[in-house]
């Protein structure tokens, strides 16, 4: 295994291969577990046996140590024992999206470091937004197994959870009694199980005797997001140590949903390999019966999946979808992923394993650029007969605020083109998709960045006052079939509104039908910090559908001034309808919802209404609208607008089922998306 950080070290003079460094020295860490054919693990080697090579470049050795954990000296056993106490190392961050700036800037920083040699330090993460709470008890009982029975004098456990905001239970202890009390504070009335749910399509779900059905997946929108940057939180938390970190997950598994930033694991994985920490993921779920029509805790199965054999092949592919992103992070990090499996210790007796014994290699790199860019590491041995485990590699550091005009447009491609653009700045990315021809699409793109992110104020240069959009659509051959590149220029007039407010860039493709990847960069120009966003964007044929329905627009602005022959069809009689991308609206606002519907049956009779859920519970509805023509005929298509009162719906989380009713066609659709108003 290894994990890279580039950090501050400042360490005590030590007995034998204990290295000393002076404050301020840059080094690269890497963790190194030597086994032999048995895979024991071999405990005599010397710095002379290693060689370290980064991109093919051998590197000096500055610092080596071996750390065994299952045998450590009375005398650090008790230096770090006296020690624990007084050290607050995690804290809660109150926020799990990081929204804070300085908080993600210093993550970026070397932190002061704790000395916790001699210790196997353990991170308990109960993520209660995904476990349902069988699933929790269950995870409750490994960790008091845990601590009851094989608890060592090496173990020092802190434990965290997640279900909105990230919250720091118990800083490091070792205390058996402090970790009981903190662990049975998890009842099995915490968990929310807001990741596990169904799709919104009617077929092959329980029929439970309502027409709805509610959808838990599309309640948590940017749940995934919001966990994995929580993991990051923590690493970058963890930093501040320089020994091994093993952070146990428990969770019920994470899907990728299709809406998720793909740079947000990488760069979650990226922090957790600097800061030294190894992720192992166990599904609670445990070992799971995939029963064709459902087991006895569901209604019968809707439609004709159970009897085509799709049923089980939705299953089986909705239970992998949520265990590969686990896998992602856990081997990534040189951790390991758990599943199907009833045995929940086993996690346990894996950390064990991969940190009793461990050599800690240290270097500083001959390589000066901070460039981002990602650095290969290899690690050798004299010894051809053992075999090592680590990580390939690190990237490197980037600075923005010494590079000139051109060095920033070169950074704003390679952040482009690398897979761990920064996150620094969050930056959020919606589509949308509506038919122009019988082949063609128009895709509009919104991206979103919170204002108060940015540091713009009344006395802020003009000139400075900007952000920097840079983006790329490929299809699945990764041939470019839209860019994005533009300058957003703020008024620093309106700075105080921005910061109580978002900001938000337009802009639109036209496409045939398809799956596509879009990435895009953002980057505010006063303090040069990146955000970014990829994800992926299907545009269906809908002309093989029932009701050929395109997307469902909310939004709460209708901005006036737009171009009158654009072919974004938001754009209506000189005003555009600006997506609201999260769906969250205050009881003051309009929320108005656009969509279309094309090629209906003759003589065309389109009945449509929309529907506001609390759970099972429809606390609204709109009145019924029938159409009787086309709104474009060129088109074949039939427009619907609505204008909804947001003060007509108490706060709270909402699912709106639109439907739709193709009368003479004898077919309809109930699309379901989340809104959430508050006061």
């Amino acid at each position: 295994m290894i994990v890279v950080a580039v950090a501050l070290l400042q360490s005590a003079p030590r007995a034998q291969q204990r290295s000393v460094f002076r404050s301020g020295t840059e080094l690269v860490l890497v963790n190194v577990v030597v086994r032999d054919k048995s895979g024991a693990v071999v405990r005599s080697l010397s710095r002379d046996d290693f060689t370290v090579i980064e991109d093919d470049k051998p590197q000096t050795i500055t610092s080596f140590d071996f750390e065994e954990l299952d045998a450590p000296s009375p005398a650090e056993r008790n230096a770090t024992a006296s020690a624990t106490p007084a050290q607050s190392i995690l804290s809660s961050p109150g926020r799990a999206d990081a929204d804070d700036r300085s908080a993600k800037a210093s993550a970026e920083r070397p932190s002061a470091k704790v000395d916790m040699r001699g210790r196997r330090l353990i991170v308990l993460f109960f993520d209660l937004s995904s476990m349902q709470p069988e699933e929790l008890d269950r995870a409750v009982k490994a960790a008091h197994d845990y601590v009851e029975h094989k608890l060592s004098d090496a173990d020092l456990i802190a434990i965290a959870s997640f279900s909105t905001a990230l919250q720091v239970v118990q800083d490091f202890t070792a205390d058996a009694e402090t970790l009981r009390n903190a662990i049975d504070g998890f009842g099995a009335n915490n968990a929310a199980g807001f990741d596990s749910g169904l799709t919104g399509d009617v077929e092959d779900t329980s029929d439970t005797g309502n027409a709805f059905t509610a959808d838990d997946t599309e309640f948590n929108i940017f749940n995934t997001d919001r966990r994995l940057d929580a993991l990051r939180t923590l690493a970058d938390q963890l930093a501040g140590i320089d020994q091994k970190k093993s952070l146990i997950y428990f969770s019920s598994g994470m899907s990728q949903q299709g809406q998720d930033n793909q740079v947000q694991l990488r760069r979650t994985v990226d922090r957790a390999n600097r800061a030294n920490v190894s992720i192992y993921a166990a599904d609670m779920r445990g070992l799971q019966a995939l029963v064709p029509g459902g087991d006895a805790t569901q209604g019968s199965r809707r439609g004709t999946s159970p009897f085509s054999g799709a049923s089980t092949r939705n299953q089986f592919g909705s239970q992998a979808a949520s265990q590969d992103t686990l896998t992602t992070i856990a081997e990534d990090t040189g951790g390991r992923a758990f599943f199907d499996s009833n045995t929940f210790g086993q996690v346990f007796d894996r950390v064990v394993n991969d940190t009793s014994a461990y050599y800690v290699l240290g270097y500083s790199s001959t390589n000066p650029a901070r460039d981002g860019r990602f650095r290969r590491i290899r690690v050798r041995l004299k010894r051809p007969d053992l075999k090592l485990e680590y990580r390939s590699g690190y990237y490197a550091p980037r600075d923005f605020a010494h590079s000139t005009k051109d060095d920033r447009e070169e950074q704003l491609q390679d952040q482009l083109a690398s897979d761990l653009s920064a996150t620094d700045l969050s930056a959020y990315v919606s589509t949308a998709y509506f038919r122009l021809a019988d082949n063609r699409y128009f895709v509009p793109l919104s991206v979103v960045v919170p204002g108060y992110q940015l540091p713009i104020t009344k006395t802020t240069d003009k000139n400075k006052a900007t952000i920097d959009v840079l983006g790329l659509v490929r299809d699945e051959q990764r041939r470019p079939v839209g860019r994005i590149r533009d300058t957003v220029r703020l008024s620093t007039d309106a700075a105080d509104d921005i910061r109580k407010k978002t900001v938000q860039y337009e802009t639109g493709f036209e496409m045939p039908p398809g799956k596509y990847r879009v990435k895009v960069v953002v980057r505010e120009n006063q303090d040069g910090a990146f955000g970014s966003y990829e994800t992926d964007i299907v545009v269906p044929d809908v002309k093989r559908d029932a009701v050929k329905l395109s997307s469902v627009v909310v939004g709460t602005q209708l901005q006036a001034g737009a171009r009158k022959n654009d072919r974004n069809p938001l754009v209506r009689d000189g005003r555009e309808l600006v997506p609201n991308v999260t769906h969250v609206v205050s009881a003051g606002q309009h929320l108005y919802f656009y969509y279309e519907v094309y090629e209906p049956a003759t003589p065309v009779k389109l009945l449509t209404s929309i529907a506001f859920f609390r759970g099972r519970q429809r606390l609204f509805e709109t009145p019924v609208v029938e159409t009787t023509q086309l709104t474009a005929p060129d088109r074949k298509t039939a427009v619907f607008q609505f204008d909804v009162p947001a003060a007509s719906l108490p706060p709270g989380l909402y699912t709106c089922q639109i439907n739709v009713i193709d009368d003479s066609a004898g077919t309809f659709l109930f699309p379901r998306i989340q809104l959430y108003v508050r006061r």
